[in-house]
């Protein structure tokens, strides 16, 4: 019997898709049309979230062309809302960079980091994987100290879903 079904306590760390529907997700942000908005447990670049598809596919040609399509709608309401927030409390704020990769977790799942002015300038216009370990850093794991910045983005998603 698996732990969703169970009643025991899914470790988001170790399962964040079975968590979410447990309910026992500490990042989640909100359910969304194809999965779930969490925050990312590492927040080296302030306001980056996840969407997690809640189904079984590993990658977007597994899904019919209308749910791909579906997917990617609610990944960019995530970054509208990411946009929205992170504008709202750093002047730096630049821009929102989109990604589906799938290459470590075989699960269909798109990362938004949003980027500032503050940045390196060799890299800031690259992707978020050159930072390399020092995105893991100590000092940028979540925590309490993101709780204000988590809330805008959740109160701005909620906002545009509700438009939507």
């Amino acid at each position: 019997m698996s732990d969703e079904i169970s009643g025991v306590p899914i470790d988001y760390r170790t399962d964040s898709l079975g968590a979410a529907r447990q309910g026992t997700n500490p990042t989640v942000l909100t359910r969304m049309r194809t999965g779930w908005a969490v925050i990312g447990s590492t927040q080296h670049l302030p306001g980056y979230c996840l969407l997690i598809h809640d189904g079984q596919a590993d990658q977007l040609t597994e899904l019919p062309r209308p749910d791909r399509l579906a997917f990617m709608h609610d990944l960019i309401i995530l970054g509208e809302a990411i946009e929205t927030a992170c504008r709202a409390v750093d002047p730096d704020f630049w821009r929102i960079n989109y990604e589906v990769l799938g290459n470590s977790w075989h699960h269909l799942h798109g990362h938004v980091h949003a980027r500032y002015r503050w940045e390196p300038d060799d890299l800031r216009t690259g992707p978020v994987h050159l930072y390399g370990s020092a995105r893991n850093a100590p000092e940028h794991l979540l925590g309490p100290q993101h709780d204000a910045l988590r809330d805008a983005i959740t109160a701005a998603l909620v906002s545009i879903l509700d438009q939507d």
